[in-house]
């Protein structure tokens, strides 16, 4: 969910040499859908990306979508760990502004590539195969919860509304912000979200 990912979080163990070739192609369209989008990204372009020839692509997927449904659920199971990963790094109270303040951060605004694929993704999504659109909806209801566990009132039931909102206006202020061509207003509108829902004496 948060900012860029240097390194993936998500750490997976394959055992043999077709399943290393799996993951090699995941992760480059993974990278791909939120840098290109699902409309531009090509299988062609997958695989050259991770080093191999077209023609192997059915030998790991069926279809198009089978590949962007695994490309998604990656990109948002690694946004899910960085978040999980920011609040356990700093004591329960900085929890969320650190969240909030890591997603919301111009660092992420520019790494679209590595970011949250929801803020990268979200417009194209009504749009795409149900196999896809499964998969996004599971990650982005786990980025709710892990939003809603680091409220002060989590558990009683205004907390999954109020992360419902967080989410959601997080997640528009950084389409706002990578959509205009105008620094000053990119940059105003991460400020005013951050003002609201981290204030610097957080």
């Amino acid at each position: 969910m948060m900012t860029v990912m240097q390194k993936s979080p998500v750490t997976r163990k394959p055992v043999g040499r077709k399943e290393i070739t799996h993951e090699r192609i995941v992760e480059a369209a993974a990278r791909a859908i939120r840098r290109s989008g699902y409309a531009g990204t090509g299988v062609a372009d997958i695989m050259k990306e991770a080093g191999l020839t077209h023609g192997g692509f059915y030998a790991h997927f069926p279809s198009r979508e089978v590949l962007l449904a695994e490309a998604a659920d990656r990109a948002g199971a690694e946004s899910v760990a960085l978040s999980e990963q920011i609040a356990a790094s700093v004591p329960p109270e900085q929890a969320l502004p650190s969240m909030v303040r890591a997603y919301l951060s111009k660092e992420h605004r520019e790494g679209i590539e590595t970011g949250c694929p929801i803020s990268a993704l979200g417009s194209e999504m009504p749009r795409q195969a149900p196999v896809v659109r499964r998969a996004a909806t599971r990650r982005i209801k786990e980025m709710i919860d892990v939003v809603a566990r680091q409220l002060p009132d989590w558990g009683q039931p205004g907390a999954h509304e109020q992360a419902l909102l967080m989410v959601a206006s997080m997640v528009g202020t950084m389409v706002l912000a990578r959509a205009v061509d105008d620094p000053k207003l990119s940059d105003g509108f991460l400020e005013a979200a951050l003002k609201k829902f981290a204030p610097a004496d957080d």
